[in-house]
């Protein structure tokens, strides 16, 4: 361990003083009062990263809170910035070392002319250095403070010949990956059930992800869960987090409680919880089946607990059926080949990696390159698909570009 931290130590010294160096470069030419400002902002974020390492020795992350989450991913998110940033000074530094090796074999040293509206190009190369560290870290630094909760409401329409007649313009809320455990307190969830309770659905449905790891994430949630409320119901799925597969238990029996005490959650706030089952949904006498699986994953060696077979087991006699399926792979490995009768899949997990650009037209984020459907509605001969880019977030406690989603779906009879 304190190898580790010696290491640390060092490499977090390195970038500082580099990063420092293209601070004071960039600021000379400024007024004092403001070059000292600069630099005192620098010292600071530099004396948060080493103060989280020595925390981070002393005190492990696996205990820390929410808040300490919080500032360990501020100073992760700036040093990996400053490093971007550095990389223009590495440049630069290489540029130097060839110039000063070709000087040794001239009889006086190479010199750069540069006319007089032009900056030198350390001071140029400095300014790169900070614009690019300055530039992404700000855009970060606003998905943590406001994009995690910059709520966005997708209006959904999904047309279907095998829809029952009273069934068109049904209303379905979907959400998904909650994520309790990364929220700094139920403000912001309260926030975005509130904009659900407006949205005047007839189902609401929840995806998976209640949590990070643990059930006891939802201490002092349990009345924000229990605000859901549809004619309907509101009905649940597990996600891969649900399960404490990513926590080291002391024992099986452990393990297996916290999935009881979670399950318990879901009950305690009026959520019916599906287990590998299928309910029917009955509106003027005539009925749809809601089928719901545990999570079942095809990329990435997720856990597969969902049982189509027991799940899907007499449901021939409903004529439109839902499915709620966490892991969007699940669509295309499993229920595209061998239940081609299912009309629409609702799925999550991938969050949109919290990060990527959507205009009208255009999407795009780093997570498309792990999961072919990632976020939005897909169409597949007579089935769809639906990804919601989840509420919450994870790892990085923020969003940029991907805003968290609450998806109202419109069914309709074609």
């Amino acid at each position: 361990m304190i190898m580790r931290f010696i290491i640390f130590f060092l490499v977090i010294t390195v970038i500082e003083i580099y990063f420092l160096q293209a601070v004071k470069t960039f600021s000379q030419d400024f007024a004092p009062k403001t070059r000292n400002t600069l630099l005192y902002i620098a010292y600071g974020f530099a004396i948060l990263n080493f103060a989280l390492g020595v925390a981070s020795l002393f005190y492990p992350p696996p205990n820390w809170n929410n808040f300490f989450r919080f500032l360990s991913a501020l100073g992760l998110i700036l040093f990996v910035c400053k490093l971007l940033g550095c990389s223009f000074l590495i440049i630069d530094d290489i540029i130097r070392l060839f110039r000063w090796l070709v000087s040794l074999f001239k009889e006086k040293p190479a010199e750069i002319i540069e006319g007089a509206n032009k900056i030198s190009r350390i001071k140029f190369m400095s300014q790169l250095a900070v614009t690019f560290t300055v530039i992404p870290a700000i855009g970060f630094i606003y998905g943590m403070v406001r994009g995690a909760y910059k709520y966005r409401v997708h209006n959904v329409k999904v047309p279907s010949p095998n829809l029952p007649d009273a069934f068109n313009g049904y209303k379905i809320v979907q959400i998904s990956d909650i994520h309790t455990g990364s929220f700094l307190d139920n403000s912001a969830l309260n926030k975005a059930f509130d904009i659900i309770m407006q949205q005047g659905a007839d189902l609401i449905l929840f995806t998976g992800d209640l949590v990070n790891n643990k059930a006891e994430e939802t201490v002092g949630f349990e009345e924000t869960y229990s605000k859901l409320k549809a004619p309907h119901g509101v009905y649940s799925v597990l996600g891969n987090h649900d399960y404490g597969d990513y926590v080291q238990w002391d024992s099986q029996e452990e393990k297996h409680k916290n999935l009881e005490a979670l399950k318990a959650v879901h009950k305690n706030a009026g959520w019916n919880l599906l287990m590998n089952e299928h309910v029917a949904l009955e509106k003027n006498g005539e009925k749809i089946a809601l089928i719901g699986i545990e999570n079942w994953g095809g990329n990435m060696h997720f856990p597969k607990y969902g049982k189509m077979d027991l799940a899907h087991k007499d449901t021939d006699q409903y004529p439109f059926k839902i499915l709620m399926s966490h892991d969007p792979s699940h669509w295309e490995k499993q229920v595209q080949t061998e239940y081609k009768n299912v009309d629409l899949t609702l799925s999550g997990h991938t969050h949109g990696m919290q990060f990527g650009i959507e205009i009208p037209g255009f999407k795009w984020s780093p997570v498309k390159y792990f999961y072919k459907q990632w976020a939005g509605l897909y169409k597949q001969d007579n089935q769809f698909l639906y990804v919601n880019r989840g509420l919450g977030f994870l790892g990085y406690p923020g969003r940029l570009g991907i805003w968290p989603e609450i998806t109202v779906l419109e069914l309709q009879k074609v």
